[in-house]
């Protein structure tokens, strides 16, 4: 395994090919022993061999694509943690893809859980602060679109009552101000939501608390907000996740 593992990464180290001879020699090996190895990688997809030339193949190339994607991931979700540490509050990110509510990933802690989801975040986008953000980022087509899939329904009775109301309330939003939300997803928290520009993709970074904390949402959203325009441009395609 070691031995292969090293032709691997040696065919790598060559853009445009190299042979057998000069891969064993590179790596220690000998000849026969990287023919059958080299061979077997073949075989398994891992490489391809063109005229004399070893290049990597499809499966390696797939495996680098997933670890690029892992630690685009862990970039976010070890950034998020230390925003969840600093400003004492669970995190969410989230994204509007292909017409559905999508969080991504959420950070907390036992002396800081996120909300329960008791009921479906893409269904309930009227509701909680996630999706009135990401909502908010639509245009009202792509607004329309969603309630008519995901009709305004109360959840509490703070809730907004019909898709109109959420229609003008969304209208009023301001761009970059943080978006609130009180109890009407679930009572006793109340959260706040950012928005976030990924190219052509809305996205949100979020935060919840207990309702006896309310007084601690929008300093700490505000934190949030300034958090996150720091770091978006280093940020920008590991979001993307």
């Amino acid at each position: 395994m070691q031995r292969a593992m090293r032709l691997l990464e040696c065919v790598a180290e060559h853009e445009y090919g190299a042979p057998a001879k000069q891969l064993a020699r590179e790596t220690g090996l000998a000849l026969p022993t990287a023919y059958h190895l080299l061979r077997t990688l073949v075989h398994e997809g891992y490489l391809r061999r063109e005229k004399g030339l070893f290049f990597l193949g499809e499966a390696a190339e797939r495996l680098s694509s997933s670890g690029a994607e892992q630690k685009r991931r862990s970039t976010v979700v070890d950034t998020m943690a230390r925003w969840r540490d600093a400003i004492g509050v669970p995190v969410y990110y989230a994204m509007y893809r292909d017409g559905e509510i999508e969080v991504m990933c959420v950070s907390d802690t036992p002396g800081n859980p996120a909300v329960e989801e008791w009921a479906d975040f893409r269904e309930t986008g009227h509701a909680h602060a996630i999706g009135q953000c990401l909502l908010s980022q639509l245009d009202e087509d792509a607004r329309r679109d969603h309630l008519d899939r995901y009709p305004v329904r109360p959840l509490t009775p703070y809730t907004l009552r019909d898709g109109h109301s959420l229609l003008k309330r969304l209208e009023r939003m301001r761009r970059m101000t943080p978006v609130v939300e009180r109890q009407e997803y679930a009572l006793g928290t109340v959260c706040a939501a950012i928005p976030i520009t990924v190219g052509t993709t809305a996205a949100t970074m979020a935060i919840s608390l207990p309702l006896h904390q309310a007084d601690r949402l929008l300093p700490a959203a505000q934190r949030l907000q300034t958090e996150v325009g720091r770091r978006l441009g280093s940020l920008a395609l590991s979001i993307s996740i």
